[in-house]
Order: structure tokens, then sequence, then C-alpha cells
């Protein structure tokens, strides 16, 4: 490791008054009265010679711009900081995966599902770095509040996506009276292609057949890569529904 003016050397855990550890602080205060900088250092537990934990954990926040830009970090990320092996990596990604999977099941009330605008800022944390594609189907009731979120299928970023009878079989399992269907684009980009056009296509017929309104099929994507900025494309909004 350098020695930077961004990353001095000095060992910041052992300049530390006792009492003011993150540990000691953790167990009379609880986890709430400590910094993100010191949580992250609780999941560390240690650092590597030349380099304390604090400062690691310091360093990773810095590189991620935020504690939550690490939420879309890979194993290979982790590891280019020195001091960050294969398990303790692993760790951390797992870590990051039940925070998005806590976030993504958070709610007081079932939500309002019934705007491409209100699925997509539901959506944001599920989708959020994932490098795969994903396709969703969201049981709605009556009044559009959700009954159950259902992953239909996950794969490859070019894989197919899903039959519309896996789609409406979910959706009479569930007694939904309408669906939203969602997939996401990991290119960030939520333009519609040829398959996706040709899917809602079919899902449009289908849940015409099985009588179950059909919400709306909502690309996610990135706004920093969609051409109109908003992160999300909306086949009803595009009037494909």
């Amino acid at each position: 490791m350098s020695d930077s003016p961004e990353y001095p050397v000095l060992n910041r855990l052992r300049e530390m008054a006792a009492g003011e550890r993150p540990q000691e602080r953790l167990e009379r205060h609880g986890a709430r009265a400590l910094s993100d900088t010191e949580l992250l250092a609780m999941l560390l537990r240690s650092g590597t010679r030349g380099q304390d934990v604090m400062t690691l954990a310091t360093r990773l926040i810095a590189d991620a711009g935020s504690l939550a830009g690490l939420l879309a970090w890979r194993e290979v990320e982790f590891r280019k900081l020195k001091g960050i092996g294969r398990v303790k990596a692993l760790q951390l990604v797992t870590t990051m995966e039940i925070a998005r999977r806590v976030i993504g099941q958070q709610a007081s009330e079932a939500p309002l599902l019934n705007r491409a605008d209100l699925i997509a800022a539901y959506f944001q944390p599920l989708a959020f770095g994932l490098e795969v594609e994903k396709f969703w189907v969201l049981c709605l009731n009556r009044k559009n509040r959700l009954l159950k979120r259902v992953e239909v299928t996950s794969g490859t970023a070019t894989a197919t996506l899903a039959h519309p009878r896996e789609v409406f079989r979910e959706a009479i399992r569930e007694s939904a009276s309408a669906v939203a269907c969602v997939h996401n684009h990991p290119s960030g980009d939520p333009g519609p292609s040829a398959a996706d056009l040709q899917i809602t296509r079919q899902l449009r017929e289908a849940a015409k057949a099985v009588d179950i309104d059909l919400i709306d099929h909502v690309i996610l994507g990135r706004p920093a890569t969609d051409p109109a900025g908003r992160g999300y494309f909306s086949f009803r909004e595009a009037g494909l529904i």
C-alpha cells in the first residue's frame, strides 16, 4: 500500500481510545450508534499489515462512493483491495445481497403498483446492479395492490423471457385480478428489443384469454444509460398494451 495522503499508513484503530473502538461502542450503545465505516469495519473484522480495519473500511466506502454503492459490487471488485481475499469478499457479497433483499421486502402496506413509475421505484433496490436478466410477475388484487411478487425466470443477459403460460399460472394460483410484468436489462438501456415486443404481444393476448388485466410490462434500466433519462420503459405508456 502506498503512503499517499488519501490513505495514510497511520493505524486508526490503534490510535482510538479503547472505549471508542467499534466493538466497544457497539456493545455499549448498539448498532445504530455506529457510523457506516464502523459498521463495515465490524463486518470485515480485521485489516492487514500496514492497513488497519478502519482504514480498509474507509477505503471501501470511498471507492464505492457510499455504503449503498457497495450493493452493486461483485467479488472481483472487493478483491481488488489489499486485505480482502476470496472468503472475505464472498462474505461481503452475501451481506450486500441480504441487504438488497431486505430492502425489497420492506413495506408496511402492500404497495400500490398501478403505474410504471411506481413499479420502477418498487423494483429499484431489487434490480440495482443485477448482471443477469430476470423476469418477474406482480400479482395484484382488485385495487392494484401487491399480493405476491414471483421471479419467473433468471439467466444470462441474453436469456429468453418467460412464457405467458408461466406468468398467468402464478396469477391464477394467487387469485389475482391483475398482473404487471417486469424484467431488467443489465446493459442499463431499457429500450425494448424485438423479443420484448413479441412477449408483450403474447402477454396481452393471454391476459384477454384468462380475463386477468395486464396493467403493464415494464423494462428496468438505469437513468444514466436511458436516452429518455427515466431508467425504465413502459409498454402501457408507449401505447403497446
